[in-house]
């Protein structure tokens, strides 16, 4: 399979991940949709972006810098929200890193 397909099966994964608990939530489904394609995207940036530091880092740095203005915008409306986005960002990016070193290379 070739990496641009790995790296969008794994973003797919962490946005199902991410996605499932904002479901239970009764979130919307414009949020759930936007969550989604977030990781999808995510998964390609982080298996291409070539920086000197191990790929959990790199996939933390990735998420965390590529959710803040999603964070900074949902806190308006709601600002609790803003450490589950921060904290499913520093999981699941690593997650994403780690997974895209291993399988999309």
């Amino acid at each position: 399979m070739s990496r641009l397909i790995i790296s969008l099966l794994i973003g797919s994964i962490a946005g199902a991940i991410d996605v499932v608990p904002m479901i239970a939530q009764k979130l919307s489904k414009h949020a759930c949709i936007s969550a989604f394609v977030h990781w999808v995207v995510l998964g390609v940036l982080i298996s291409y972006i070539q920086v000197p530091m191990s790929p959990w880092l790199k996939g933390v740095a990735v998420a965390v810098l590529s959710c803040l203005p999603i964070a900074i915008l949902v806190s308006e409306i709601d600002p609790k929200s803003i450490v589950p986005i921060l904290t499913m960002s520093v999981i699941l990016g690593a997650a994403v890193g780690f997974a895209t070193f291993r399988y999309a290379r």
